[in-house]
């Protein structure tokens, strides 16, 4: 199969990853955010809504039960959470959220 390598693909025969054709003019400049996931167990239903929506894969489902007897979610990725706070707003029970990190705490963590 053929591969067409334009201006708009940047994608060559055999190449699977999306990759850009050139570089973003201010990419020096740009800061991604970093945040950290907090789950309040007990208040959680096991919806699993975090888990599906989560844009880096940060969460899964936690093979131990809470009071009430459901799975809730697990970090399993620590320090890739971008704090896009999309668990936080999907969340029916307001069992998780995530909080912002200072600019220079995800490096270090690292």
């Amino acid at each position: 199969m053929s591969v067409h390598q334009g201006p708009c693909n940047g994608l060559r025969e055999g190449d699977s990853d999306m990759k850009y054709w050139r570089t973003p003019l201010d990419a020096d400049q740009v800061r991604i955010p970093h945040g950290t996931v907090r789950i309040i167990e007990d208040q959680c239903k096991g919806c699993g809504f975090c888990v599906e929506y989560c844009p880096k894969g940060v969460l899964a489902v936690s093979e131990a039960f809470n009071r009430k007897g459901y799975h809730p979610p697990k970090i399993v990725k620590e320090g890739e959470c971008v704090n896009c706070t999309l668990c936080e707003m999907i969340c029916p029970d307001f069992a998780i959220f995530s909080v912002s990190l200072p600019a220079g705490a995800a490096e270090q963590a690292h």
